[in-house]
């Protein structure tokens, strides 16, 4: 039983129906279409449509043979190897994979409470959120401030807050060219920070300030009403403001006793079993280790080894050493793009990068557009592999 129906749990739920006729396959997950964060902030400058994002599960259950069964899990009776689900049904499992997911730290923010959110969105989880997000820029006067507040890591996809950034930039430079964005940053530096400072200052010069946390202390507190982002020292009104909570694994995982102190979960980097919890498996961005990036084609990558790895034992089979590795394209602009690809080996028991592409700072504009026009094709081939 797969629980989750993300890039991780679908991408395990499929993959193990597809290993071997003999095991049965139930994925447990309540929506019934499943938007894709990644390529979300094309969606928000208007870039793609949000049809384009959203993806079903019809295909895993009428070509792989999989139970998809589109209810809330409740609890996970660890003991008996059952999960209940929030409509009183009962489900009995041999081997359970849990992809929970994010879930915002309650008290990460003062202020911002689930009211605040239809205020001030986080569009984190792609969905209501994003369309909500896009409506308010598109209502946005020329001339008017939005400032995006960026939590400390650990976060999904931490390049991501800095490409909401540049495309909604693109954006503005189209519709609303006296408009400004601001960063609030937790943080004194990112993920590929050089890459998109040289970016920002050619193509959107003087329109997007980045205020690392050195100056601000960053975002500590709202006032929804008034749009008002409040730091240590100043508090910043904005005409659109994209709040990005603090994260920690999903409630699921915290309830099962899947996470450690650190809110996230620990698992073992060669079959995904939880080092908590034996016989339960965790994939996706839920996860904690130092060099196991949170990005969905890693999910991807994560959740092949996981499914490899129950199917061997269920099968009694010899198991197969995972090949992990992670490849994400980002957007600087619509016609510009970077790879940061990056090839993880199992030393001593834990996954440590061994080679690692990422574009370069001088790479062309015939380069950065390459990638920009790759990243579609990425896009297709990618969601076909997990829902396909």
């Amino acid at each position: 039983m797969v629980i989750g129906g993300g890039i991780g749990g679908a991408t395990v739920a499929k993959y193990l129906a597809m290993s071997t006729t003999t095991i049965d396959v139930t994925l447990v997950e309540p929506k019934r279409t499943y938007a894709t964060c990644f390529f979300s902030n094309l969606y928000l400058a208007g870039l793609r449509p949000f049809a384009s994002l959203t993806h079903n599960y019809d295909v895993l259950g009428r070509r792989y043979g999989i139970t998809v069964i589109h209810e809330p899990a409740a609890a996970i009776d660890k003991a008996a190897r059952i999960v209940a689900l929030e409509n009183g049904s009962k489900l009995a499992y041999d081997r359970l994979v849990v992809a929970p997911g994010i879930a915002f730290k309650d008290d990460a923010l003062a202020g911002y409470d689930a009211a605040a959110m239809e205020i001030m969105p986080h569009a984190w989880n792609a969905g209501p959120q994003s369309v909500l997000l896009r409506r308010q820029l598109e209502s946005m006067e020329d001339g008017g401030l939005f400032v995006i507040a960026v939590p400390p890591d650990p976060i999904r996809c931490p390049p991501a807050p800095y490409e909401r950034a540049s495309l909604v930039a693109a954006y503005f430079q189209r519709e609303k060219p006296k408009s400004k964005i601001l960063i609030l940053d937790a943080k004194d530096n990112f993920t590929a920070q050089h890459l998109f400072e040289d970016g920002w200052n050619r193509h959107y010069p003087g329109m997007i300030e980045w205020l690392p946390a050195q100056f601000t202390g960053g975002v500590s507190a709202v006032d929804a009403k008034s749009a008002t982002l409040i730091t240590d020292g100043e508090a910043f009104k904005a005409a659109v403001a994209n709040v990005i909570p603090a994260q920690e694994a999903g409630p699921l995982a915290q309830a099962a006793g899947l996470t450690d102190p650190s809110g996230w979960c620990p698992v073992d980097p060669l079959t995904f079993q939880s080092t908590l919890q034996p016989g339960i498996h965790v994939v996706g961005d839920a996860i904690i280790g130092a060099d196991l990036p949170k990005s969905a084609f890693f999910a991807n990558r994560q959740a092949k080894a996981c499914a490899m790895a129950i199917a061997a034992d269920l099968t009694r089979s010899a198991p197969v050493s995972p090949h992990l590795f992670d490849n994400c394209y980002t957007h600087i602009g619509p016609e510009d793009a970077f790879i940061n690809a990056v090839s993880l080996k199992t030393v001593r028991g834990e996954p440590k990068p061994v080679m690692s592409l990422v574009s370069k700072l001088e790479d062309s504009a015939e380069v950065r557009r390459a990638a920009a026009r790759a990243a579609e094709g990425w896009y297709k081939a990618f969601t076909h592999d997990v829902f396909g």
